[in-house]
Parts: structure tokens; C-alpha cells; sequence
């Protein structure tokens, strides 16, 4: 089984000078805590999560008016292809302890997103449990 059964296609995406006001309405929008962003070649090159912007912009004091993905964004960002099997992309998602990972066509295009939700909603409680449990332990240094 491949990461394309449970992953959810064509995810809302923006570029590093979207306003950072818009991709947390894309957020609310698309209920989702993740926005891949994407070059000219809608290839990602990071993502901003809802923790990115409390931490990065609003605990810093930043004006959120002014910002943009680029501002708030986390580098470099992992994704995982179209052809990669469910549980390898489940021990990425452990071991980098990453809630939802970008999944990109053969030629490094977004496609989709795989995230626990879409584990569970797949019926896939063990490897659900197995990347909370991952994900939720104290950061390894």
C-alpha cells in the first residue's frame, strides 16, 4: 500500500510571498494545520504549520499584517513520493516526528499530503498510534 490510499490530493498550497493572513485563512478554509509552500514549479519548498505562525511571528511580536509564508515557514521541508510504501512514510513521520509530510509527483511536483488524521480516517490505527506516540515524545538531540 502506497502513500496515494490515504493521502489527501491537490492540498490548497501557496508561495513564500503569500500573506501570511491568507494562508492561515487557508487554514481555517480547508481545516487543515499545514500549507505546503511551493515554487513557480509548484515544487514545495517548506511548509508553514499553525505552530510556525504562534511561534515565529506572533510569540516574536512580528507584525502578522506584514508577513508572509516565507516569514513563519519551516526549511527545508521532507516529502515523500507517490511510489513510497504507507509504513515507510509512517517511520519518516516517526523519526523526524512530523504530523503531516507533502507528497510530490516523479518530477518533485506537490500532489497530495499525508497526515495522522489520514491514517486513522484510513483505518490504520496501529501506525496511527505508532507516530502520535513518535511525535509526541520530548525532542531527541
Amino acid at each position: 500500500m502506497t502513500v496515494v490510499s490515504v493521502m489527501t490530493p491537490n492540498p490548497a498550497c501557496c508561495t513564500a510571498t503569500t500573506p501570511l493572513r491568507d494562508v492561515a485563512r487557508m487554514m481555517r478554509d480547508h481545516d487543515c494545520g499545514q500549507i505546503p509552500v511551493v515554487d513557480a514549479s509548484q515544487r514545495p519548498i517548506g511548509v508553514v504549520t499553525d505552530r510556525d505562525i504562534a511561534m515565529r511571528v506572533v510569540a516574536e511580536g512580528r507584525d502578522s499584517n506584514a508577513a508572509t509564508a516565507a516569514d513563519a515557514m519551516t526549511m527545508p521541508v521532507r516529502t515523500v513520493s507517490t511510489d513510497t510504501s504507507l509504513a515507510d512514510c509512517v517511520h519518516l513521520m516517526e523519526a523526524d516526528q512530523i504530523r503531516r509530510v507533502p507528497v510530490v509527483d516523479a518530477n518533485g511536483k506537490l500532489v497530495g499530503i499525508v497526515a495522522i488524521a489520514d491514517l486513522a480516517l484510513a483505518g490504520k490505527p496501529k501506525a496511527t498510534a505508532e507516530v502520535v506516540r513518535e511525535v509526541s515524545a520530548p525532542m531527541r538531540h
